[in-house]
């Protein structure tokens, strides 16, 4: 039985951690599968993922291959029964649409060529850009049943839940993507008629009339009304879209769950995955988020997971990790645990142009940063290249391949196409075996947080679409995205993680805000939002909330209506803006608590008149405030108006007088160091340290001003994460601290990963702890503390053994 529960995967009662790793069977030799699977093993994995090709296996109508009859890399039974022959679980991604590189993202050209009418148009009434099809057209949902019940065929026999290897099924992939990136919304008539169906139940006669001042009635002047909205509507028509777009997802999606469960598939989680990384950064990637969380949150048995595409984990993109994990989190049922499907690995050389070379330490600080925030699958994508066969059809399309990347693929993974290991390999492994030694504690724990949650606003991201012709909606979104992302988590989020803040996040849109539960709310604000989230925010500060806002004060509605709810409820009237130019250095200094913060440059500035608000920023040379402290009703919001640049100090400063201090601290002057904390319920626990800089660090671990680990100075390596246990215990062994990771766990003995020039491990056990000459035995009371000879730098391995 395979169960989500608590944020937990399920497997027979017990909590698991799944690791995959993403092998296409179909770009391999038959051959050369058992080798793959030895190194995926042999990386600490317990798990292998693939897509199904549909494109590969029916390429002419009618004609399946799912056995290798056509070519031995497509018997998809003989590949599933070879991992669980390895005890390996198995993952499988049958699309229909897979991407993955390949011609038509995987569906079959006969397809397209058989229903020409499936392939969308969009704005103006042009074609989509991308090969994308219509999701719910009739005659593309007729073909992608009769795939799903030729691949569910082979699916449901070897389903866990029926002595088989696989434990989740995921449903199409990257839904939305492709009208997302290409700016092509799908507008057929049949998605109009729809549309305007979903409009009729949404909205009464008048209001519908009033929204949409054309002929809904009349199909010509209606689909051309919307394909090319004129400006007077064109606001309502982009949030109505979206909004529908979501609701049409999450049926495309349970239109497939209904498929794959009539043919046998049930009883294990069907996952949604999720786009909108890109450029190295994931301030996009609560788009993805945004289109579908409707998808994965209508009904119990989906779980969703990330697509995380960027390289190193460093100064520049941690925080993005840890908002994006949020985000998800957010919007969750209280069941659905994280995961990533997609976590990209490898050395970064997706274009084979040796242009990008990624850290060593990249996937693994992802995979630490993961974990921590209480993500229970990952699968590295792509754990192993392959090569891409010709299609025996031929289309005269420059090389008759499957995909798009040429004959070899996967040229970036850390299994090249010839099965060679890159220099990215023995660190992802050594990662994911020190997750896997404690899998365990690390299923069931949950990460700690301090009184402080940042907000998510799905709606500042449903920006997937945009008129080219409206200036409105070009304005708007403009504002939207320089205020929903980069700035407030380049400055703000970056330097409360800094400071040593452990925060969730929570869907203030669609979510209850409670003071008691939520003291104090970190809120990414621009000058559009929601006249009732306007609303919602007012009433938690009256009601003794706190609110530290980032960006803008809204002064409109999501669709570019006056709106001043919020303003008024803080007591201020906004007045203007302030830019800075060619000729104008705009300049911000400090006032009242801030007053000792020096004078910084910035770009713009919302200026306010402040009542009786405290002044704590002022434009230089005016005196304007664009930055103030205020009371509400039994609550208090700062609110920072400019982008005011890293300054972990004032952050934290004003974080304090809002009620949220860190608990968990250090003192190492460089900063550079993320910090988390996980638990169990009784109270086990792993401190998560990354070094995110190239030089090495010493630092004391403070917890409510405490000095942990005896009050021991700790060595941070350059580029190195550790995750120390705290009060940790396997049988009749406790381990009270110790500043070596766990990398292995016997009934006799446990072994570690230095991490020290000289590690200390504090025990608490009646068994005799043997001796060694690697390590001596002090002994304090009933604490047993072992202490390392070896220095971590010449050799990190160490075994404890006992009696």
């Amino acid at each position: 039985m395979i169960d989500i529960k608590n944020k937990q995967i399920l497997i027979d009662g017990e909590a698991k951690i799944i690791m995959c790793g993403e092998i296409h069977y179909y770009r391999l030799d038959r051959e050369e599968w058992q080798d793959r699977l030895d190194k995926l093993k042999a990386s600490g994995c317990n798990a292998v993922a693939s897509y199904v090709p549909w494109l590969c296996h029916e390429p002419v109508e009618g004609e399946f291959d799912l056995e290798g009859k056509s070519r031995h890399e497509l018997d998809l039974k003989g590949f599933i029964d070879l991992c669980a022959e390895n005890d390996l679980y198995f993952f499988v991604r049958p699309g229909p649409f897979i991407m993955a590189e390949m011609k038509n993202e995987g569906i079959p050209y006969w397809v397209i060529e058989k229903h020409p009418e499936v392939v969308p148009i969009t704005w103006d009434g042009k074609q989509v850009a991308t090969k994308t099809l219509d999701y719910l057209a009739a005659a593309f949902l007729q073909e992608t049943k009769k795939w799903y019940e030729a691949v569910m065929d082979v699916i449901a026999p070897r389903l866990y839940t029926k002595g088989g290897n696989i434990i989740g099924v995921q449903l199409d992939n990257e839904i939305g993507m492709l009208s997302w990136v290409s700016n092509s919304p799908d507008l057929t008539d049949h998605v109009l008629d729809d549309f305007t169906a979903w409009l009729k139940e949404r909205y009464d006669p008048k209001e519908l009339r009033h929204r949409y001042p054309f002929e809904m009635e009349n199909e010509v002047i209606r689909n051309d009304s919307i394909r090319s909205p004129k400006e007077d509507y064109s606001p309502s028509l982009h949030h109505d879209l979206g909004c529908y777009m979501r609701n049409r997802f999450a049926r495309y999606v349970t239109t497939l769950r209904s498929y794959a469960e009539e043919f046998g598939v049930k009883d294990v989680p069907f996952v949604i995955n999720i786009h909108g990384t890109g450029g190295g950064r994931t301030l996009t990637y609560p788009i993805g988020i945004s289109q579908l969380y409707e998808s994965y949150t209508q009904a119990q048995g989906y779980i969703s997971g990330s697509d995380i595409y960027f390289g190193d984990l460093d100064m520049s993109t941690f925080q993005d990790l840890y908002l994006i994990n949020g985000f998800m989190d957010a919007v969750h049922n209280p069941d659905q645990p994280l995961t990533s499907v997609e976590f990209n690995c490898g050395d970064g050389n997706f274009g084979e142009t040796l242009s990008s070379r990624y850290d060593p330490s990249a996937a693994d600080f992802k995979l630490r940063m993961c974990i921590a925030q209480g993500n229970r699958l990952i699968n590295y994508y792509l754990f192993t290249g392959g090569r891409n066969y010709r299609l025996d059809q031929k289309f005269d399309d420059g090389n008759d391949r499957i995909a798009h990347t040429g004959e070899r693929h996967g040229f970036a993974a850390p299994i090249s196409p010839e099965g060679e290991l890159n220099y990215t390999f023995l660190r992802m492994a050594r990662a994911t075996k020190t997750m896997m030694a404690v899998a365990d504690k690390l299923a069931v724990m949950e990460e700690e947080h301090d009184d402080v949650s940042f907000a998510f606003i799905p709606d500042y991201f449903m920006t997937e679409s945009r008129y080219p012709n409206s200036e409105k909606i070009k304005e708007m979104y403009q504002n939207i995205e320089a205020n929903r992302a980069s700035a407030a988590w380049d400055n703000m989020a970056r330097a409360m993680l800094l400071a040593g803040y452990r925060f969730g996040s929570i869907d203030v849109q669609n979510r209850t805000i409670d003071p008691k539960s939520t003291p104090v709310l970190v809120l990414a604000s621009a000058l559009y939002m929601d006249e009732g989230l306007q609303q919602k925010l007012a009433d938690y500060l009256s009601d003794g909330g706190n609110i530290l806002l980032y960006g803008q004060v809204p002064t409109y509605d999501l669709e570019g209506e006056p709106c001043t709810i919020f303003a008024e409820a803080l007591g201020v009237k906004p007045t203007g803006f302030r830019q800075a130019s060619q000729h104008y250095a705009l300049s911000v200094y400090g006032d009242n608590w801030a007053e000792t913060r020096p004078e910084i440059r910035t770009h713009i500035a919302q200026v306010f008149d402040s009542g009786e608000a405290a002044p704590i920023i002022r434009v230089y040379g005016t005196d304007e405030v664009c930055g103030f402290d205020t009371r509400v009703g039994d609550g208090r919001a700062i609110v920072i108006s400019t982008n005011y640049n890293c300054n972990i100090g004032f952050y934290k400063e004003a974080l304090e007088k809002l009620g949220a201090k860190p608990a968990l601290q250090h003192d190492c002057k460089y900063h550079g160091i993320f910090t988390t904390s996980t638990a169990t319920k009784e109270r086990e626990r792993f401190i998560h340290l990354l070094n995110l800089d190239g030089f090495d660090k010493e630092l004391h671990l403070y917890e409510d001003e405490t000095k942990l680990f005896d009050g021991r100075l700790l060595e941070l390596q350059s580029k190195d994460g550790v995750m120390l246990p705290v009060d940790v215990s396997f049988g009749d062994v406790k381990i009270l601290y110790s500043t070596a990771e766990i990398q292995n766990v016997e009934d006799d003995r446990i072994d570690f990963r230095l991490t020290q020039s000289e590690d200390i491990i504090a025990f608490d056990t009646d068994r005799e702890i043997a001796e060694s000459d690697d390590y001596v035995v002090e002994l304090n009371g009933d604490v047993a503390y072992v202490v390392s000879k070896k220095h971590a730098k010449v050799d990190d391995h160490l075994t404890v053994s006992f009696k």
